[in-house]
């Protein structure tokens, strides 16, 4: 269970966040609750941004305590490993993405590696842990022959992965390294009967482009709500560098018919709504309520708050996970909305 932090030190938490916020705040706060939020701050995935602005800040500005300064020194440690790890995977993700290209399969690179180049003005800010490669369905075998043939071996279960349509991939000589395959980057069997974000979507969303800003964003939003049900802050991070990347009228429409049109109309409104909350942006509300609601998109809105996802680890947690499974019961539930042909 996370050290419990009080509704400043979330407030502090959120600050500390946002990849965009300056690295300032008071000085009153103590070791004791600067080492409650670096553990809060690991937990959710966004101790990088951490730790570079407590770089900026200097340390000459922090409390002089010994455990304080060790506990920094092993974590910045660790941050060095993991932008090595990130390195490598690229690595890998590139040579296997030159030998599909040379098969004459159509494949993408999602998620982690593009959000760090896209997204985040520091790429370290966003360091990831796999390689998502997105393809048609009918070129699952072919790419899995591909994969295989670069020195992975497949760590998941056949059926499954096919049911799924999610393949994990471990590199022979180091099982650290993790490639997965998609076909779909909603893997839920009950919820594709209403939404799906597969190649073709994401070509349709980026119109000849690739990796636009639509097409970034709706990722992120099906990445926090249909695949993680929320379960870290990283996940609105990520959607809200998102909406940052949303700047023009043009691209705003874009993602609005992306919604209509992979059917997440429901996780959109949703994953916008809180994290507009939670970080104090208007512009995620405004293109959240753009979303006519019905039934299930309000009482989404109602389950998923900021303070289910800072309280997924914490003496609240029950209730959290509770709030988290009623809204996947929401989205298995939600009837598809009509979209033109």
């Amino acid at each position: 269970m996370l050290p419990e932090l009080s509704p400043a030190q979330e407030k502090l938490l959120i600050k500390l966040a946002d990849p965009e916020a300056p690295a300032d705040w008071r000085n009153d706060v103590s070791a004791g609750g600067l080492m409650a939020l670096l553990a809060n701050a690991e937990f959710h995935g966004v101790l990088p941004i951490m730790l570079r602005k407590l770089r900026e800040r200097g340390d000459a500005n922090l409390p002089d305590d010994a455990a304080l300064r060790q506990k920094l020194s092993e974590l910045r440690d660790q941050a060095t490993l993991a932008t090595g790890q990130s390195m490598l995977l690229q690595y890998h993700g590139d040579r296997i993405m030159k030998v599909l290209a040379a098969n004459g399969i159509s494949a993408r690179i999602v998620k982690g590696p593009v959000f760090a180049r896209k997204l985040y003005r520091h790429a370290a800010d966003r360091p990831f842990t796999d390689i998502d490669i997105l393809v048609d369905p009918a070129s699952i075998g072919e790419a899995n022959n591909v994969i295989a043939g670069c020195g992975f071996v497949l760590g998941s279960g056949g059926a499954e992965s096919y049911e799924l349509q999610e393949f994990k991939w471990l590199e022979k000589g180091n099982s650290s390294l993790l490639v997965e395959l998609h076909g779909n980057l909603v893997h839920d069997t009950g919820m594709r009967r209403r939404l799906s974000l597969g190649f073709r979507e994401l070509q349709a969303i980026d119109g000849g482009e690739t990796d636009t800003p639509a097409s970034l964003l709706t990722i992120a939003i099906v990445h926090a709500a249909g695949g993680h049900k929320f379960h870290r802050l990283q996940l609105c991070v990520d959607v809200l560098q998102g909406v940052r990347a949303l700047q023009l009228p043009e691209a705003e429409a874009r993602l609005l018919e992306a919604a209509r049109m992979t059917g997440i109309e429901l996780e959109l409104a949703t994953v916008l709504n809180v994290t507009g909350r939670l970080f104090d942006e208007p512009r995620a509300i405004a293109l959240a309520n753009r979303i006519k609601p019905d039934l299930s998109i309000r009482l989404a809105k109602w389950l998923i708050t900021g303070n289910m996802l800072l309280r997924v680890n914490s003496r609240d947690k029950m209730r959290s996970r509770l709030s988290r499974d009623a809204f996947r019961w929401v989205q298995r539930l939600a009837r598809p909305r009509p979209y033109p042909a």
